[in-house]
């Protein structure tokens, strides 16, 4: 099976800028737990708006959520303040895309903006019957779009491998990263990753 999509019928490719989202949302009371900070439910549920909506303009087809992982909490949002999320496209593979989303928290009183929270969201298009369908592959642009586009292969061929369906010896970006920072002369010591290997 094809690492991307690059069937003949796969309409062609974008860059990922094509597929960014940027939603606000103001917490309310209502979003808020106990101690008045955005419940993380609530969090999940924005962020998986933000990301269907990344993945449906790259693929321009109904896409469903197939997996969500790496959710890193890493402030809480307090009533009041107001919720960035921008998501993008990172890679496509044949049928799947994995979506990048951060998310800031403002206070506009205070001025201040503060990073929140990080996810890697994977989507599935499909068609009106649920069958899934061929999506564009992602065209990289800048250096970070390109270190994103090979992290991406990394992390679905490791999310395989931990589900039990790829074989670790079928992992070729796991394997190409390992072979870097592993020292030919088999001592197991790793010296410093490249510039590509981080993911």
């Amino acid at each position: 099976m094809p690492d991307t999509a690059s069937a003949s019928d796969t309409p062609a490719s974008k860059p990922p800028e094509a597929s960014r989202c940027v939603m606000n949302e103001i917490v309310l009371p209502n979003d808020t737990n106990g101690l008045g900070n955005l419940m993380g439910g609530r969090l999940l549920h924005l962020m998986d708006i933000c990301a269907a909506i990344s993945a449906q303009r790259h693929s321009e087809q109904i896409c469903v959520t197939a997996s969500v992982d790496t959710v890193d909490f890493q402030s809480p949002i307090y009533m009041g303040e107001v919720v960035t999320l921008e998501s993008v496209v990172n890679r496509a593979f044949r049928t799947s895309m994995e979506i990048e989303i951060h998310v800031w928290a403002e206070n506009p009183r205070a001025r201040t903006r503060r990073r929140a929270n990080r996810a890697l969201y994977t989507f599935v298009a499909v068609d009106a019957s649920g069958t899934p369908v061929p999506v564009p592959a992602v065209a990289p642009v800048t250096d970070d779009e390109r270190q994103r586009y090979d992290g991406a292969a990394r992390r679905r061929e490791l999310r395989l491998v931990m589900a039990g369906r790829l074989p670790i010896a079928d992992a070729q970006h796991l394997r190409a990263l390992l072979e870097t920072v592993v020292d030919g002369d088999g001592d197991g010591e790793t010296g410093a990753p490249t510039s590509g290997a981080k993911g």
